[in-house]
């Protein structure tokens, strides 16, 4: 893997008992920085990305990093290269999804033979959707996915999830200006009552969600 590697300084906690460490990975768009949180015995991949402005320790993030942790899963918080020149936009879609795959294929090559779940939340969410079939993703995690614009549900994106050619698990927030997806455009939706697009009043049930499903997929939870 083409990267560069630090000693984690972020204030996220970290998972369990599960060794963390920053890398920096160089794509056409700049570099990403991925925090790594890696268990004793690794039996899959997690890879999992941010909202358009923000970033990997908010609190849906880390509790998907927990679950999948704890059940034996690598995982790869990538900070997109648009957010680490300090863009809050990600720009055109066509150089995200390349970038990410990019992102991608470095982390395959560090973590061979790992069967691959890519997931993020809002716009990052858009982008697992969308790269899956590409990345060869078993399985999409997509927390808080902005079906439309607020207030134009007739721009629904739910072309995105129907596109990823694999297992999708969404979980929305009931009060999500965004909307949310309807159970047909994927695999499992759950929605979490009281909670709004940031999905961050209760991160446990997030994480609930994301750890019951992740014991049904046969193969890549213990």
């Amino acid at each position: 893997m083409a990267t560069s590697t630090s000693k984690k300084t972020g204030t996220a906690p970290r998972a369990g008992n599960a060794k963390s460490s920053t890398v920096q990975v160089q794509t056409a768009a700049g570099a990403a920085r991925v925090e790594v949180d890696r268990p004793a015995h690794a039996t899959f991949l997690v890879a999992m990305t941010h909202g358009a402005g923000g970033g990997v320790d908010t609190k849906d993030v880390l509790a998907v990093r927990d679950v999948a942790v704890a059940r034996g899963g690598v995982v790869a918080r990538v900070l997109q290269p648009y957010r680490v020149r300090g863009a809050r936009a990600p720009g055109a879609p066509g150089p995200q999804d390349a970038a990410w795959l990019e992102i991608i294929a470095a982390l395959r090559q560090e973590f061979p033979g790992l069967p691959l779940i890519q997931g993020g939340r809002s716009n990052g969410a858009r982008v697992a959707c969308r790269t899956a079939a590409q990345a060869g993703a078993q399985a999409v995690i997509a927390l808080a996915f902005p079906l439309h614009p607020p207030g134009r549900p007739e721009q629904s994106r739910a072309d995105e999830l129907r596109a990823a050619g694999t297992t999708v698990l969404v979980v929305n927030g009931e009060r999500d200006p965004f909307g949310i997806p309807d159970a047909r455009d994927a695999s499992r939706v759950v929605v979490l009552p009281g909670e709004t697009h940031s999905l961050s009043r209760r991160p446990a049930a997030v994480g609930e969600a994301v750890g019951s499903w992740l014991d049904d997929l046969a193969g890549l939870a213990g």
